[in-house]
């Protein structure tokens, strides 16, 4: 059985937990999250905890413990606190903007590249080379800057192209001249 999946989650004074049935509701200040759970799982609310449990004795039961668990924790923290992935443009005339609720990029290409931000994420734009990808959703936020990345993955050769913050490119040796 998971280790993790035993773990209560703790549940700060501003944000609300309804549970019914397999059907989880979050409520917090930066929004509300839902989320229908499998039956092989059972989810209650213990004061300011919320207790995962798998509702049969299997190895899939317990697999789905922490999975939810992990599921359940990421949206309290989402509705509290929120998430964000930083993502950084990198080459000359690499450009980016933001238009309403959509991002354009020059990257390089014939035409600008634009990717409209679904409801919850809100795009920003740093210095015109950092974009900031925010939203309450971690799965929703990790998509999104993993979809604007692979607009222009970073080559190896000259490192240029979209990265996540910090992100490490291996560099590899150009061609050897005579």
């Amino acid at each position: 059985m998971a280790r993790l999946g035993k773990l209560p989650i703790k549940v700060p004074n501003k944000v609300q937990v309804d549970i019914k049935g397999n059907h989880v509701i979050i409520k917090g200040p930066k929004g509300e999250l839902s989320l229908e759970c499998n039956d092989k799982v059972l989810i209650s609310s213990i004061e300011d905890t919320i207790v995962v449990k798998p509702a049969f004795d299997t190895q899939i039961a317990g697999q789905l413990q922490g999975t939810y668990r992990k599921i359940l924790s990421n949206m309290v923290e989402g509705v509290s606190t929120g998430f964000q992935k930083k993502l950084e443009l990198q080459g000359v005339g690499f450009r980016s903007q933001v238009q309403g609720k959509s991002l354009i990029l020059n990257v390089g290409f014939s035409h600008q590249v634009t990717i409209e931000s679904p409801p919850g994420i809100t795009l920003a734009v740093e210095n015109n080379t950092n974009i900031i990808v925010s939203g309450i959703d971690k799965q929703l936020v990790g998509q999104i800057a993993a979809n604007i990345k692979a607009v222009r993955p970073p080559e190896p050769y000259k490192g240029k192209g979209i990265r996540y913050e910090g992100e490490f490119v291996r560099r590899k040796v150009g061609k050897a001249g005579k």
